[in-house]
């Protein structure tokens, strides 16, 4: 595991993390605020083989930054680092953010993670897979916006359930999040 690393493309200092060296990588993006995809990440790269890519937030003291600029952000990182193809996925806002991403990039994704879906009106890249995580009893992002998501693309957006959870369960229960993370990509 390396430390925070800090890439400052024309002065903006976006936090990143890289654990693991497995064939695919795996771009995660926490909530807005948090630093929950910690153990998930730390658990998928060194049980599971996975090559992780955590994508922090820069400083953001005027709060004027947008979904835009962190989609930039997150290119960024993958250019420095020459990622040509990533699933890429975040929690809550962060999945917002990744959803942006491969909207907006599809050709650099391999596929979307999204954990705890934000209610946003950003249509799913074409053709790509989609699993969607939820916690059973998110009541900040509610399955309700996990199924209308998913019934937008049934034949390839998936939804897992981890019982017994709020919004914050990649924290609360990482492991549980993590397996199911592994057993979807099926990376054994």
């Amino acid at each position: 595991m390396t430390g925070i690393q800090i890439l400052e493309p024309d002065g903006r200092a976006i936090p990143f993390l890289v654990e693991g060296e497995g064939p695919v990588p795996l771009v995660l993006i926490p909530d807005r605020g948090q630093d929950d995809l910690g153990v998930v990440g730390h658990y998928l790269a060194e049980e599971a083989g996975f090559h992780i890519i955590r994508i922090g937030y820069r400083p953001d003291p005027d709060a004027a930054l947008s979904t835009a600029d962190r989609v930039q952000d997150v290119m960024d990182v993958l250019d420095h680092l020459a990622l040509e193809h990533t699933w890429i996925g975040g929690h809550g806002f962060g999945g917002t953010v990744a959803r942006t991403a491969v909207a907006a990039h599809p050709e650099r994704a391999n596929g979307l993670l999204l954990l705890g879906v934000e209610e946003v009106d950003i249509p799913l890249a074409p053709v790509l897979p989609v699993l969607i995580v939820q916690g059973s009893s998110d009541e900040l992002t509610p399955g309700a916006n996990a199924e209308r998501l998913q019934s937008s693309a049934p034949e390839r957006a998936s939804i897992k359930i981890v019982d017994d959870a709020g919004h914050s369960f990649p924290r609360t229960h990482p492991i549980q999040t993590a397996v199911i993370i592994e057993e979807y990509l099926d990376w054994d």
